[in-house]
């Protein structure tokens, strides 16, 4: 009797290298010459990150920053859900960014739905925020990786446990 193969669809954020990419970015708003006198500063405060700076030109600027840092950390910028910009003490501007963990229920029915579009023969569950794929062949797990690749879905997501 052959043995089903499986894997896990997630989509999980690692904050330490989320850390990282804030620390890289302060250092180059403290070093640029166009933030010199800035109230400028990004922080993580629990699975948020909370960007301050004078005005929404330098929030735009700030935010540039902090994208490419991420992306060199190879963190999933498709995981950030920014909230609307506001006023803050001292004339400043604050807007914060949710950084989304695991799969909600829409992105679920989205990634099941492609599954079986796709017409391989394989069973798909949800389980709480990640979806188990399992397969009788190893290829049929492989085109469905694929799939879901090209697929343009509105947060990242990660294969693992692929046995």
């Amino acid at each position: 009797m052959a043995k089903d193969s499986s894997f896990d669809i997630v989509s999980n954020v690692d904050f330490s290298e989320v850390t990282n990419a804030i620390n890289l970015a302060t250092k180059e708003i403290q070093t640029r010459y166009d933030f010199k006198g800035s109230k400028s500063e990004i922080s993580l405060d629990k699975e948020e990150l909370v960007l301050v700076s004078d005005d929404e030109f330098k929030m735009n600027q700030l935010k540039d920053v902090l994208f490419s840092k991420l992306i060199k950390r190879e963190v999933p910028v498709k995981n950030l859900d920014y909230s609307k910009i506001e006023k803050a003490s001292g004339g400043t501007v604050r807007q914060r960014a949710k950084l989304i963990q695991g799969i909600d229920k829409d992105n679920a029915k989205k990634i099941n739905a492609i599954i079986k579009d796709s017409g391989v023969k394989v069973k798909s569950q949800i389980q709480d925020d990640q979806i188990r794929v399992t397969g009788k062949s190893r290829d049929d797990l492989q085109k469905i990786i694929a799939a879901i690749r090209e697929a343009d879905l509105p947060i990242d997501v990660q294969f693992v446990n692929y046995r």
